[in-house]
């Protein structure tokens, strides 16, 4: 017979809605066996740089911070398929740590991060945030979810979850694969040694982005299923596989994250351990010579939105099959995709293909070669270009600014302070800056003085003078700065104190 205990347990978890807490059934004889009960972390990979969404999406502002598809941003998407109770672990670079920390408060998810100094992959990625769950609770499974996914399902994925944390608690290295249903060269293709029922089977091998005739013939044998970079498995389990198979990167990992400083809710790694460390993905460093791996198909449809063409296959489209975001106005065309992010898009006669507009780059390509955008952010990035880097609207913790017009000498910008924060106390050597109040009101230090500096107003800021711009109000300070001088660079500050603990040279 079940324990009184037992009994007690079962009542208590079944009505829990905390995705953090299964209850798991190991076998059939539970009566004589006893229940365990695991605690789940949802872990983020949110270290992705979307190039194929380039010019919307950038290095310091990549994809999954963007709203593409909706209200939410595709990491806020994903977090709310796996935020309940306890906030997850949220892996990302450390330049977008204030962007994600609002994300994160914006819906109300206290989840935790752990941040990348250096970008460095999936599998040292997933082992520090295996290390940080081993803190947080004993032998916890996690759940290792991308931010950048399209999930309509969100029943069938929570079934998928359930059966993987019942295979990973047997030792079991769990991947989530979804059934083919074209000859797809963006995606991985796992190979299972079976046919798949709805526990899934082995993996018998990982093949990472085939061309085209390999993907038609892994469509045509029926035992390959694409890779959703989804995985389940105990904290214990991935290190000990990655201690057998990479033990140079688990020995960087454990440097990093020793030496790592906590601030706050944030993990900072230390960075010249971790740059120590290989760069690789999980695929490669671990599941691919793991001899434990279980595959459970996912009966969603499920996209990366790996590109532009992915984005138009998910999104609503009008009577001609055009997808239109923002400011469009077209004529006699079909089957193409208009992004504008600012300004008018007027398009006559175009059939598939992709047009995106953006405040300071345009991307026209047909729909099927979107894939090679990829090449265009290569080419910038040779020629020391700064587009595939921010959009011309840069994100600080303390609000944005956007660069409006620029000339031999001078700088114009429009700032936006967030209610309550403030810039760093800073000097130029080489600039003076004019702030002229649109709307809200101004903090202004100057040297030692401070004043008030409301709409309409202005206050001047010579070349030399020590200063901090701040927003003491309820409603965001709107303003414009105007610069001037002989070098307007950003890393033209000689930065005193910030609250935002940051070195760089940046506002």
């Amino acid at each position: 017979m079940m324990t009184s205990k037992e009994q007690t347990i079962i009542k208590v978890f079944a009505g829990r809605k905390a995705k953090q807490f299964y209850l798991v059934i190991l076998s059939e004889g539970l009566m004589e066996d006893r229940t365990m009960i695991n605690t789940v972390i949802n872990v983020v990979l949110s270290g992705g740089s979307g190039t194929r969404l380039w010019p919307m999406s950038r290095k310091h502002h990549p994809k999954q911070l963007l709203k593409l598809n909706g209200d939410d941003s595709m990491l806020q998407q994903t977090i709310r398929r796996a935020c309940q109770g306890n906030g997850p672990i949220v892996i990302c670079n450390e330049e977008q740590r204030f962007m994600i920390h609002r994300q994160l408060q914006e819906i109300n998810c206290n989840g935790s991060m752990i941040l990348e100094p250096v970008a460095r992959n999936t599998a040292p990625a997933i082992a520090i945030a295996a290390m940080q769950a081993l803190k947080q609770a004993d032998d916890p499974v996690l759940v290792i979810l991308p931010a950048d996914h399209q999930i309509d399902d969100e029943l069938a994925l929570q079934k998928a979850h359930e059966l993987a944390i019942q295979h990973a608690l047997k030792g079991k290295l769990v991947t989530f694969g979804i059934q083919p249903k074209a000859a797809e060269t963006g995606f991985g293709y796992i190979r299972v040694d079976e046919a798949v029922d709805d526990n899934g089977a082995a993996v018998m091998e990982f093949t990472e982005k085939p061309d085209l005739e390999t993907a038609q013939e892994f469509l045509q044998q029926g035992d390959y299923f694409w890779n959703t970079g989804m995985f389940v498995f105990k904290a214990s389990v991935y290190l000990a596989e990655l201690a057998k198979q990479n033990p140079e990167m688990l020995a960087c990992c454990e440097q990093a994250f020793k030496q790592g400083i906590e601030e706050g809710r944030a993990l900072l790694l230390d960075k010249a351990a971790f740059g120590q460390c290989p760069d690789d993905s999980i695929d490669y460093a671990v599941m691919e010579h793991a001899k434990n791996v279980w595959l459970v198909p996912l009966r969603s449809e499920w996209n990366d939105l790996g590109n532009w063409s992915a984005l138009w296959d998910i999104a609503d489209k009008d009577e001609h099959n055009n997808v239109e975001r923002g400011d469009v106005l077209s004529e006699d065309c079909s089957g193409s995709l208009f992004y504008s992010d600012d300004r008018l898009i007027a398009a006559i006669g175009l059939d598939d293909l992709v047009v995106v507009d953006t405040k300071d780059a345009v991307l026209i390509a047909p729909k099927h070669r979107v894939q090679e955008v990829k090449k265009l952010v290569s080419k910038l990035e040779q020629q020391g270009r700064t587009e595939h880097v921010n959009h011309r609207e840069v994100v600080r913790p303390w609000g944005s600014y956007d660069s409006i017009d620029q000339g031999p000498r001078y700088q114009v910008k429009h700032i936006e302070v967030s209610p309550g924060e403030s810039l760093s106390l800073q000097m130029h050597h080489h600039r003076a800056e004019h702030w002229i109040v649109v709307s809200g009101t101004a903090l202004v230090q100057r040297n030692d003085e401070e004043m008030l500096v409301s709409e309409n107003e202005s206050v001047y800021i010579s070349i030399g003078e020590k200063h901090r711009l701040s927003n003491p109000g309820k409603l965001p300070l709107q303003l414009i700065e105007v610069q001037s001088g002989c070098y307007l660079g950003e890393d033209d500050i000689v930065r005193y104190s910030d609250i935002y603990d940051r070195v760089e040279n940046e506002n």
